[in-house]
């Protein structure tokens, strides 16, 4: 008789469980794709054709995808379209071209794809890498943008010197070398909860892990290396005329874009710095219902500023 049913084997099953429960969800908005300049992104669609209200994308970050966004998916789709795209490099979308991109080079990618489906203005989530994403969008072309809002944004390493850029280039990219995704994503992925988080969103954040393109990790690293997203933001905000909204905000207990350094962000961005409690950098997918909640309201307040 088996006295203590927390054996490995168990985990691993509930996890499986968890795994499939969410998509299932996310089975409601399989993958779409269109042109982005001379090549595709793939993304999830939600709300098209329902509302005439501007349409908020989300960008993901760097150990992540679309499929993340599901929760945010569900829950705001109602009052407008919401897409979710995987950047470039990121499951089927073709990668940017530079072998050592910056963000622009991304954001060149996101305009081109919102050309392609005919957006012309959007309220803009990004998150972790997907902030630098955002912020390179808002300095490219700040009349497209209705609304910034920047959840645990990864600043990147641009402004820092040399050296430093490097070794965290190497120690990235040296991981990855060594385990490939589905090894980092079991040895990694841990560190972008916060310690209350539930095995069901420990689950989910491991899933997105493991599902990476290493090419598009490897681009994604030198991103992070080269972007300076206080840069951009102090840049964006020299444009009174033309800028919207923003927000910056991140989780008390996030352990990769601590509030300490997020608070940098929120100062180039000229906003106080919202500090979520209780969350880690994964913080929409732990909570989801309070993250879509946050983001209805921000985008809501926008539109009734403009």
């Amino acid at each position: 008789m088996r006295l203590c049913g927390n054996t490995a084997d168990d985990m691993a099953q509930a996890n499986d469980l968890e795994v499939t429960q969410w998509q299932q969800r996310l089975a409601r908005f399989p993958l779409a794709s269109a042109s982005a300049g001379a090549g595709r992104i793939v993304y999830r669609d939600a709300g098209a054709g329902t509302t005439a209200a501007v349409p908020l994308v989300l960008l993901h970050g760097i150990g992540s995808g679309s499929p993340s966004w599901v929760a945010q998916l569900e829950g705001l789709s109602e009052r407008r379209r919401v897409l979710a795209w995987d950047a470039p490099g990121y499951a089927e979308s073709t990668p940017v071209q530079p072998a050592s991109p910056h963000a622009e080079d991304y954001a060149a990618v996101l305009e081109a794809w919102l050309d392609a489906l005919g957006i012309a203005r959007v309220h803009l989530v990004g998150h972790s890498l997907g902030a630098l994403m955002a912020g390179a969008f808002a300095r490219r072309a700040p009349e497209r943008l209705a609304s910034l809002l920047l959840l645990a944004p990864a600043g990147g390493y641009g402004a820092a010197e040399p050296a430093i850029r490097d070794e965290k280039r190497r120690a990235r990219l040296a991981l990855l070398d060594q385990y490939g995704p589905a090894g980092l994503a079991e040895r990694r992925s841990g560190n972008l909860n916060a310690p209350g988080a539930s095995e069901a969103a420990r689950a989910w954040v491991r899933w997105n892990m493991a599902r990476i393109r290493p090419d598009g990790y490897r681009q994604a690293t030198e991103l992070l290396a080269n972007g300076d997203l206080a840069g951009d933001l102090s840049a964006w905000r020299a444009i009174p005329s033309t800028r919207g909204p923003v927000r910056v905000a991140v989780g008390s207990d996030d352990a990769i874009t601590t509030p300490q350094a997020c608070a940098r962000i929120a100062a180039a961005a000229d906003v106080a710095l919202d500090v979520l409690p209780g969350l880690g950098h994964a913080c929409y997918i732990e909570d989801g219902a309070g993250l879509t909640t946050l983001i209805e309201g921000f985008v809501e307040n926008a539109e009734h500023q403009a």
